[in-house]
């Protein structure tokens, strides 16, 4: 077998890699020498991500995942622009491995009390600024009334919210009502709120739905801001990615809070804490209760050549 092959007879851990919403915006093409990751322009989030943002740290996400499985492997593999993998004189230098991969979580459940560690910051390098929790949560609710009172924004999350075990796609990609930790209650009154929009907007229920996350940073926690390096987002994504895979070493879970940055007026107050334009911010800590998996799509089939005639 090729590095190509070897490399997606593994797709499927590969596609372990984070991005926003689980819209998974990756397309993988497999090609003799390379392969070419392409974005599946129906899984990004035009509304929710105008400036490409969150697209660009996905697929950076995933060229990580790919190269960090691949250097698992034993396969020369690096990235060029494209973004590309391709052949290499040596394999990809990094401390993790495919196990790694399959370890990290997201957690939007409650953490135990406490700021992280200092071992684990100090692991994790520059470029991520410390926050408590506390001194976001009244910033996190402006941010998540925008969110549920901007009519594009809203539609657009109803779109990737999998609240029915009952539906097709729930097992497939989206946020579903477990990785949520919604209550069925909870998760059957979002649904009805989100169907009737923009009714619901009209009668003021985007505040109710943003009181709901009210206390989710009232606890002595912590919250990483990730700034830029001078990097496009696609390297700011692998970046990213390397910084949750180091967290997780740690035994630590992440949660991401991207309406922070999302928001124009939380934005521009974030950005004038820590100095300069966030790329990423997450509040990080270790989970009281495991938290679910969100689900993946599985590899694209080959497409079998029709045979000469």
């Amino acid at each position: 077998m090729t590095w190509v092959e070897q490399l997606r007879a593994h797709e499927a851990v590969c596609r372990r890699a984070p991005s926003a919403h689980n819209t998974q915006p990756w397309r993988p093409g497999y090609h003799a020498d390379q392969i070419v990751i392409d974005v599946d322009p129906a899984r990004t989030l035009p509304d929710s991500d105008p400036t490409g943002r969150d697209l660009g740290l996905g697929i950076g996400a995933f060229v990580e995942t790919c190269l960090i499985v691949a250097a698992d492997l034993g396969l020369h593999v690096t990235a060029a622009p494209g973004p590309r993998l391709v052949a290499a004189t040596h394999r990809y230098p990094t401390p993790f491995t495919t196990a790694d991969v399959e370890a990290r979580r997201v957690a939007r459940g409650r953490y135990a009390a406490g700021p992280v560690d200092a071992a684990a910051l100090a692991d994790l390098g520059p470029g991520f600024v410390h926050l408590a929790a506390r001194n976001l949560a009244s910033e996190l609710v402006v941010a998540d009334r925008w969110q549920f009172d901007t009519p594009p924004v809203a539609v657009e999350l109803r779109d990737w919210l999998r609240l029915d075990p009952r539906r097709p796609r729930y097992h497939l990609d989206g946020l579903t009502d477990r990785a949520l930790v919604l209550s069925r209650f909870e998760a059957r009154f979002l649904a009805a709120a989100l169907r009737a929009y923009p009714l619901t907007r009209r009668l003021g229920l985007a505040a109710l739905l943003a009181a709901s996350g009210r206390n989710l940073l009232r606890y002595d926690g912590s919250v990483l801001v990730m700034l830029p390096a001078g990097d496009d987002h696609i390297a700011a994504g692998r970046r990213l990615l390397r910084g949750w895979l180091t967290l997780a070493r740690h035994g630590l879970a992440v949660h991401p809070l991207s309406q922070l940055i999302d928001c124009p007026v939380t934005a521009a107050r974030l950005a004038e804490r820590v100095g300069a334009q966030p790329l990423a911010v997450f509040r990080v800590g270790r989970p009281l209760a495991e938290p679910t998996r969100s689900a993946r799509l599985p590899p694209r089939r080959r497409v079998a050549q029709n045979p000469r005639r």
